[in-house]
């Protein structure tokens, strides 16, 4: 899987934090231009609701300018911002009172339909082809219904590794846990997925279904 980002990247990273740090406030501009998209897809992914996901972002980078002479640099900057994401994404979901699963099937604008359409545009492998299924109505909201049934580790793990393709390695930073936490976490994320999207034709029979399934042999997911 490929780096969420470069060293290259990293680096760029670390000199706009020491120039906002040192005075020049203009130069977190490059920080909110390069991260706000991605930020908004992985807030997408969590929260489900477009105008929602765009508060959350709004309100990290907030955080994250005021906060920014607390980032020990012990982590990368994208890792560090992604955890300020991820916990106003998860606090603001707390929040919200959460739609039915009768009632959401019926709505175009579900969470768990939304976090598919992200997952349509992340070019990450999944065990099914998302853009098709957006097209099939049946798959589509048997994806998203399944999406919404997980609990939010499991769902958060899930998109930052299948959405912006993150290192087991980075998503334990970012989650604040053990790497083998996180393999855990994917783990039974995709075996309640398997358990169920199984009885769908184009799910069960998918030739990359291995790897966003695990199968019964294989217990923990290789790095």
């Amino acid at each position: 899987m490929r780096e969420a980002v470069s060293r290259a990247e990293a680096a760029r990273d670390a000199q706009c934090v020491a120039r906002v740090l040192a005075g020049d406030a203009e130069a977190f501009r490059d920080l909110f231009d390069r991260y706000r998209q991605r930020a908004f897809i992985l807030a997408l992914g969590v929260v489900g609701n477009p105008e929602d996901a765009s508060d959350v972002v709004q309100d990290a980078f907030v955080r994250a300018y005021k906060n920014l002479a607390s980032f020990a640099g012990s982590s990368s900057f994208y890792t560090w911002f992604y955890r300020i994401v991820i916990n106003l994404a998860i606090d603001h979901k707390r929040r919200v009172k959460r739609v039915k699963l009768d009632d959401f099937a019926e709505q175009g604008g579900s969470e768990g339909a939304i976090a598919l359409e992200a997952l349509a545009f992340s070019n990450q492998p999944l065990g099914f082809d998302p853009r098709k299924a957006l097209l099939d109505g049946e798959l589509s909201r048997r994806i998203a219904l399944a999406l919404a049934e997980l609990s939010e580790a499991h769902r958060t793990a899930l998109v930052l590794r299948e959405i912006d393709g993150l290192s087991y390695e980075e998503i334990a930073d970012v989650m604040a846990c053990s790497k083998g936490t996180v393999m855990s976490r994917l783990f039974h994320a995709r075996k309640n997925m398997q358990a169920k999207l199984l009885d769908l034709k184009d799910f069960s029979t998918s030739e990359a279904s291995a790897e966003f399934i695990p199968t019964s042999q294989r217990q923990t997911e290789e790095p």
